[in-house]
């Protein structure tokens, strides 16, 4: 994947999902609170990240497990849909989690081969590496994002505010991968 492509669809889902909260916040407060214990939200999230990284099992060349590649890609199904029925607290939070770690890895990935060419890569791989962050962080403890969301959307004039920095960091996304990155 080019740089400039991720960089801007990152940019336009950013976007996108912060102009809703700018332009209805109180929606946006409902949505945002509904979402830890989506069970929904948790099973498409869970299902996108275990089929995200079947596929990046399938691709990666792992020399010392190609005989067990397929017992291993099993398994690994295996726990992702048996964990949307037997882990069903905070599934969404969970999923979102993986997302958010494959969201980084890709991202790294496809930066790394740019670093010398401008020094705006490291904007997405700080980006990345903050998502990595997140996702262990939720991982280990996914009711903190529920005491986030709760803290964030406290007020309208806070999920405003807070939609507005995001709305703003989506757009610099999209200008980056228009332009700065737009060779790459």
């Amino acid at each position: 994947m080019k740089l400039s492509l991720l960089t801007v669809a990152l940019g336009l889902v950013v976007s996108v999902l912060n102009l809703y909260g700018l332009l209805s916040p109180a929606k946006c407060t409902t949505l945002a609170r509904q979402f830890p214990r989506s069970q929904p939200a948790g099973w498409v999230l869970m299902l996108l990240g275990t089929a995200w990284f079947l596929y990046i099992v399938n691709y990666e060349p792992i020399a010392d497990f190609s005989a067990y590649k397929n017992v291993m890609m099993l398994g690994f199904g295996a726990v992702g849909v048996l964990a949307c029925i037997f882990v069903p607290d905070f599934l969404a939070v969970r999923g979102l989690a993986i997302v958010l770690m494959l969201l980084g890895k890709l991202m790294v990935d496809t930066g790394r081969p740019h670093l010398g060419e401008s020094p705006c890569v490291l904007v997405i791989q700080a980006l990345a590496y903050g998502y990595v962050i997140a996702g262990m962080w939720l991982t280990i403890t996914p009711w903190r994002l529920r005491d986030w969301l709760d803290w964030l959307t406290a007020s309208q004039q806070r999920v405003r505010l807070i939609s507005g920095l995001r709305l703003g960091l989506g757009l610099f996304l999209v200008g980056l991968g228009l332009t700065v990155f737009r060779n790459m």
